[in-house]
């Protein structure tokens, strides 16, 4: 079993708040679950701990939260 999880998350606006991609990934439960694990230092963007629960994510950042590592693009026009 590998040590971490990646996961390609792909954004359908310019942005998206941080604690709905963990909600919506299935990282978190509900978006109270990851609002907590954000305001605990859990959550890291672009290599730094992010406690702001509203932080406007956009394709290009990553996101490591325990042990998976979320890259972030934009969604391709099919």
């Amino acid at each position: 079993m590998p040590d971490s999880e990646n996961i390609i998350a792909e954004l359908e606006s310019e942005f998206v708040e941080l604690y709905k991609i963990l909600k919506f990934e299935g990282l978190a439960e509900s978006g109270g679950n990851a609002k907590q694990a954000i305001a605990d230092g859990l959550v890291s963007v672009n290599g730094a701990v992010e406690t702001r629960k509203r932080k406007k994510i956009r394709a290009g950042d990553q996101i490591d939260f325990i042990d998976h590592h979320i890259d972030v693009i934009e969604k391709s026009a099919d």
